[in-house]
């Protein structure tokens, strides 16, 4: 005797075949906002460092100027290198560079020889399939730092100035010839710190 189904379960795999396939296409947007958002964050840390970067590297340039122009003064060259000497504020040079990399900056003075600097960029991380993320933007932080590369020893009186010695080189300076003089970057290294 045979038995006769009433009710055959052919096409009982295509509901759940529909149901696999939504949930991996859920799962590549959900990624795929979760690209979109590190691709937003890095643009931001981009913005913070370059900033930041720029805003060291100005200050480290108006500190060389100011050592050369009283390098025949050694007693002033110590609060130079350490940034004891008035130089201008250079934030709004952090500003300049964030606005180039799409993103706005806030830049404090962390002392003579740092900036602190937030960014956040000015596009938002845009819609995905993940709720509230339309309207949200990347934040980052970055600190960089001026480290004087170079030191010397007192000469006494006389005329002669001290032999600066620079990470790579020493100078023998010649007050009657001051046509080879180190660089800011012989000078001063700048960094991030973070």
């Amino acid at each position: 005797m045979t038995r006769v189904r009433r009710y055959g379960d052919s096409g009982q795999a295509f509901p759940i075949y529909i149901t696999v396939v939504g949930g991996l296409l859920f799962l590549a947007f959900a990624y795929l906002a979760v690209g979109q958002a590190a691709v937003n964050r890095n643009g931001a840390q981009t913005a913070a460092d370059a900033a930041a970067l720029a805003a060291a590297m100005n200050t480290r340039d108006e500190l060389a100027d100011q050592w050369v122009k009283d390098v025949l003064d050694p007693t002033k060259w110590q609060d130079i290198f350490d940034g004891n000497v008035s130089v201008a504020d250079s934030c709004w040079r952090a500003s300049e560079l964030a606005a180039q990399n799409d993103a706005t900056a806030q830049c404090v003075s962390d002392g003579p020889l740092s900036y602190k600097v937030d960014a956040e960029t000015n596009k938002t991380v845009g819609s995905s399939v993940v709720p509230g993320t339309e309207s949200m933007k990347s934040t980052a932080h970055a600190t960089a730092v001026i480290e004087k590369l170079c030191t010397f020893t007192p000469a006494g009186d006389g005329g002669v100035l001290p032999e600066l010695s620079c990470r790579d080189r020493n100078w023998i300076l010649d007050p009657t010839d001051l046509t080879d003089l180190p660089g800011p970057e012989d000078l001063f290294d700048v960094h991030l710190a973070d």
